[in-house]
């Protein structure tokens, strides 16, 4: 797809947003724009030849299937209208700091809290792309690791007990300005873990600088590694390392703003990929193409069962899990749109 442009393949605003979106054949078929832009293919045979039924679906023209537009999507075998979908992909996205599970039942009229929980995590599954590429190259990259989790007796640093401990990389783009970031949950410092971070994060050759932790001595076998030896040095470690820092200052701040603090140790990696989506995004020119992002993802990410968010929170023991309440079948009041802007566009 060529560039995008606002108030054509992305609403600008709130009010282009509801005139875009009136019904939920129109935000199926603003999905079937974004998955099949250029062309049908079928998820299943992946036959690029179809043909449109009179529902809106594709019949594949190889195996014969009936293809919906939110199939192996985060939209999947939900039972939530579409304009909810959208609408609750525009308030996560739009929002400076986004919303959380109470506030986007209020903000929606849900009928549960936990389906509104449902939505906001498939919804972060979507804020991760598979073609992202790694950090550094000719950026410095600063990397450290912070404990995230509520206020608990024990002792502070690597030894805390009860907390979450995430590894954090940020590029550095002069003393004051930083690029992109990475947050990660790893289970501990040694040196498995904080290597494997930054491998699977930042390019090889790439400067990085730590501290002068043990763990992170083998990285100068593929990076330009630059220890810095806090303990040693005149300076506090916020100065010697001011990306990492600030990076898990603005974290603990949304956590606590946000979500009141209240993420669960098996949830809070899908929150670092909130994180970073917002972080990574900051300087976008316009919001809504944040909510064009996380649809772009949206049809490109799997399902995410309720059970395996469940599976989380509590360990399966015995019976099955129980659903979640289904939301209520609503209709907006809105004037239907005269046309589809992402259509009547040439990208």
């Amino acid at each position: 797809m060529g560039d995008l442009l606002a108030g054509a393949h992305y609403p600008r605003n709130w009010e282009e947003y509801v005139a875009w979106f009136t019904a939920d054949a129109d935000c199926r078929d603003y999905l079937d724009w974004l998955r099949w832009g250029r062309g049908f293919v079928c998820p299943h045979c992946e036959v690029a030849k179809g043909w449109r039924r009179g529902d809106g679906r594709w019949l594949c023209a190889g195996c014969g299937r009936t293809v919906s537009q939110t199939a192996g999507t985060i939209f999947d075998g939900s039972r939530t209208p579409l304009s909810l979908w959208f609408a609750a992909a525009w308030h996560l996205a739009v929002q400076k700091n986004g919303i959380s599970s109470l506030g986007l039942r209020r903000e929606l009229e849900l009928g549960s809290s936990q389906t509104a929980w449902h939505m906001l995590h498939r919804l972060r599954s979507a804020m991760v792309r598979a073609e992202r590429t790694q950090l550094g190259g000719t950026l410095t990259v600063e990397v450290d690791e912070t404990y995230v989790g509520g206020d608990k007796e024990g002792p502070r640093g690597r030894g805390a007990l009860g907390k979450c401990l995430v590894a954090v990389a940020v590029e550095i783009k002069s003393p004051r300005g930083y690029g992109r970031c990475r947050l990660s949950v790893v289970p501990n410092a040694g040196d498995v873990a904080l290597q494997g971070f930054v491998r699977a994060n930042v390019q090889t050759g790439s400067t990085v600088v730590t501290d002068a932790w043990p763990s992170y001595h083998g990285l100068a076998r593929d990076y330009q590694h630059r220890p810095v030896n806090i303990s040693e040095s005149e300076r506090e470690a916020h100065e010697e390392l001011p990306g990492v820092h600030r990076v898990a200052s603005l974290l603990k701040r949304w956590l606590l703003g946000t979500h009141q603090g209240s993420v669960r140790p098996g949830h809070l990696q899908a929150y670092l990929d909130e994180f970073t989506f917002r972080f990574n995004r900051r300087s976008s020119r316009h919001r809504g193409l944040l909510f064009y992002r996380l649809l772009e993802g949206a049809v490109v990410a799997e399902p995410l069962r309720y059970a395996q968010l469940v599976e989380r929170h509590y360990p399966r023991r015995e019976g099955r899990h129980p659903s979640p309440p289904t939301a209520p079948q609503r209709v907006h009041a809105r004037p239907r749109a005269t046309h589809r802007p992402w259509r009547t566009t040439t990208s």
